[in-house]
């Protein structure tokens, strides 16, 4: 069964993770994702774990840090730059940059590149604008899409929040071409206190996590996996495969 679900209100790629995302109108899609996406991210050099990855739930001002321009030899579209807080102008994979963060960070810190990038879970992560909207109510102000940091935000036919849970184990579809590029959603969006983040801040709201807790067992958009490669663009219709 095939439905349509809406368009592609928005697409986002976070060249390093947790820093400031760039907004596209068109974006490929490879087996890692969208191309040039969290294919960065700084190693705290004195974690041990699993998961040594610096993000903003570590250092809430990296979400201030920009990545600035394309990487004329990179096979991706990767920064070539990044612009501090304090704005200053560094190259990617300096040792300014480097130091940069280590020293806010208060920790040694070094950055690395992945080719399949850096992810929590899924390599794509994608979000209905109406739970959005749902959550921005709920929390009682106006949330900035930025906060979710998803790669594509739709536009579905529907104002009903939290419809993205009713579509993990489907496919979706994009542009109206059964042939084009595909996702499968793999699982629900378990959100932690990044979305409490003001992205042009980085001050706490304590507040936007609480709602999604309330509204939604604290899930708010689905991941996906990579079923068909392809390049999706702002506006194009989106429609959901499901067996159910």
């Amino acid at each position: 069964m095939i439905i349509h679900l809406g368009h592609i209100q928005q697409l986002v790629r976070y060249p390093i993770k947790s820093m400031a995302g760039v907004s596209l109108d068109t974006a490929s899609i490879n087996w890692y994702g969208l191309e040039g996406d969290r294919r960065f991210a700084f190693h705290r050099l004195n974690d041990k774990s699993d998961f040594p990855w610096l993000s903003a739930s570590h250092l809430p001002e990296l979400l201030l840090y920009h990545p600035l321009g394309l990487d004329e030899n990179a096979q991706e579209p990767l920064p070539a730059q990044v612009r501090t807080p304090e704005g200053m102008i560094f190259p990617v994979g300096s040792a300014d940059l480097q130091h940069n963060v280590a020293e806010r960070f208060g920790s040694p810190v070094e950055l690395m590149k992945l080719r399949s990038g850096i992810f929590d879970k899924g390599t794509v992560s994608v979000i209905n604008l109406a739970t959005m909207s749902a959550i921005s109510r709920e929390a009682g102000q106006n949330l900035d899409t930025r906060r979710f940091r998803a790669n594509i935000v739709i536009a579905s036919d529907t104002t009903e929040p939290f419809l993205e849970d009713s579509w993990v184990g489907g496919r979706l579809i994009f542009g109206g071409n059964e042939s084009g590029p595909m996702l499968t959603l793999t699982n629900r969006d378990l959100r932690c206190m990044m979305i409490n983040l003001d992205p042009d801040t980085a001050r706490q709201n304590p507040g936007v996590m609480k709602a999604v807790v309330r509204m939604n067992e604290n899930y708010a958009g689905v991941y996906a996996s990579v079923a068909r490669t392809g390049q999706i663009s702002v506006g194009q219709s989106v429609s959901l495969i499901t067996d159910k």
